[in-house]
């Protein structure tokens, strides 16, 4: 590759950074639809929630077996890559992430659902977006007084979710995604040269880190009023 050609793609990703925020503000609506009503062969949070119910009959061995399935959807790169041309974050992230991110919304939306949260409240949806930054990211985003608070507090709070505060959360969350990808690619570079390990690394990668989120989704969303799951 040319020093031209190096310089204009490390420009392209350092604008696609930069725009990331304002077009997953822009599409946020789109995006929370779509992990949380599905389309087709996208089965939506409900949907999930209501067979891993059937299942188990026991609703936080649902939730384990959300988790459990999204942890393993996480790991196969061709149906997460296939799933990042539907969202608009693909137009900032690459398409695996954009997919992955998802896939990771619709698994919290799923636990918190479960515990008996209503997924129409604007204040749920700004929590599952908020338990998309991790543990460790929410964490450091109140340190930095950039959110106001955890996922928990956020979907139980009295006071109505504005779009503005909600437009603030999705840029926070955009952007920690797409910190997280260059991170993970520039690890990753030289794993990708090599056939099949490259992508078992990735997987792999992807795999812990929904497990990771999806214990923190179990954490934050405790049992809440019960509500149909018909």
């Amino acid at each position: 590759m040319s020093f031209r050609r190096t310089m204009t793609n490390i420009a392209g990703s350092a604008a696609a950074r930069r725009a990331a925020p304002a077009v997953a503000s822009r599409g946020v609506r789109q995006f929370l639809n779509k992990a949380v009503d599905g389309f087709p062969g996208f089965p939506g949070a409900r949907e999930v929630a209501r067979k891993q119910l059937a299942k188990t009959h026991d609703i936080d061995a649902a939730v384990k077996g959300v988790i459990d399935q999204h942890v393993r959807l996480a790991g196969a790169q061709g149906f997460v890559t296939n799933l990042g041309g539907l969202v608009t974050l693909a137009v900032a992230i690459p398409a695996n992430l954009a997919g992955l991110a998802l896939l990771q919304a619709r698994m919290v939306a799923a636990v918190a659902h479960l515990r008996g949260y209503e997924l129409s409240d604007m204040r749920v949806r700004a929590a599952i977006l908020t338990t998309l930054l991790g543990e460790d990211g929410v964490r450091e985003a109140l340190d930095d007084k950039e959110l106001h608070a955890g996922p928990r507090d956020i979907a139980r709070s009295r006071q109505e979710m504005d779009l503005p505060t909600l437009e603030r959360i999705t840029a926070q969350v955009t952007q920690a995604l797409v910190t997280r990808v260059g991170g993970k690619y520039a690890t990753l570079t030289v794993a990708k040269r090599v056939p099949v390990i490259g992508g078992a690394v990735s997987g792999g990668f992807d795999a812990y880190y929904t497990y990771t989120i999806g214990k923190f989704a179990d954490r934050e969303f405790p049992p809440h009023v019960m509500i149909e799951r018909a």
